[in-house]
């Protein structure tokens, strides 16, 4: 279960979430928890974790491990400051921000160089849904991105499939629509790295998930987790989505 908290939250503002939040999931032990908060507030969140199993992650990662790259933050940097997952190519950074399915195969490797687990975002427009493409964009996203790595790197990475029409809309795929698009991803993993990397492979559904809408989600085999956005900037709805 990870938690994305975009451009939210105060270094203070961090530390007052995990004040509530760590007592709320303290016997918490059926999954792993995840929360990427903004940069400037990773000093916060790692500390707020500490003895926790709560596990802190960037939003964003630069391929490279240093250099001339005003602005950008690179896998080693956020593997120093106490991070083990890095968000790579969700929907806002490829819509806002240009980030291509080449650019994200660049940051994932760059990620995996670190050891850290990258989770990288696929996902169809609501035009791609409604066209009947959701599928041929799924694909290309997936080999765009991931088809330079090796069975063995591909073993270390986590997909997060997030319908763009349903991010921040408060519209959300139904447990069956979300099954389906993770039952083809994972039909793509077996294609490009076989049946044992399929059957491993953990996908993750994103899409305005809430308490009320997460033990349908969850109730479907093909759905391995969440990758929560609004829900997970307050403690105890978060914590509730954690304990479904």
């Amino acid at each position: 279960m990870a938690g994305n908290w975009k451009m939210y939250k105060t270094p203070a503002e961090t530390s007052a979430f995990f004040e509530k939040f760590r007592p709320l999931v303290a016997g918490t032990n059926h999954c792993e928890v995840v929360i990427c908060p903004p940069f400037v507030d990773l000093a916060a969140a790692v500390e707020s974790a500490r003895g926790t199993m709560i596990e802190i992650g960037g939003q964003n990662l630069f391929w490279g491990q240093e250099g001339a790259y005003t602005g950008e933050v690179s896998g080693q940097m956020l593997r120093a400051a106490g991070c083990r997952w890095a968000l790579v190519a969700h929907s806002e950074r490829r819509q806002y921000f240009g980030e291509t399915n080449e650019n994200a195969a660049k940051r994932i490797l760059g990620a995996l160089e670190v050891g850290l687990t990258p989770v990288y975002c696929v996902g169809e427009m609501l035009d791609d849904r409604q066209s009947g493409k959701t599928e041929q964009v799924l694909e290309t996203q997936f080999q765009g991105g991931l088809a330079r790595l090796t069975a063995e790197q591909f073993d270390k990475l986590v997909v997060a499939y997030e319908p763009v029409w349903a991010i921040g809309t408060g519209k959300v795929a139904t447990p069956e629509i979300a099954a389906d698009a993770h039952r083809f991803i994972r039909d793509q993993v077996r294609k490009l790295f076989g049946p044992g990397a399929a059957a491993a492979c953990r996908i993750l559904y994103g899409g305005s998930v809430k308490p009320d809408n997460i033990r349908g989600l969850m109730a479907q085999p093909e759905i391995d987790g969440a990758l929560v956005g609004g829900a997970s900037l307050d403690p105890v709805s978060f914590a509730s989505i954690v304990n479904f």
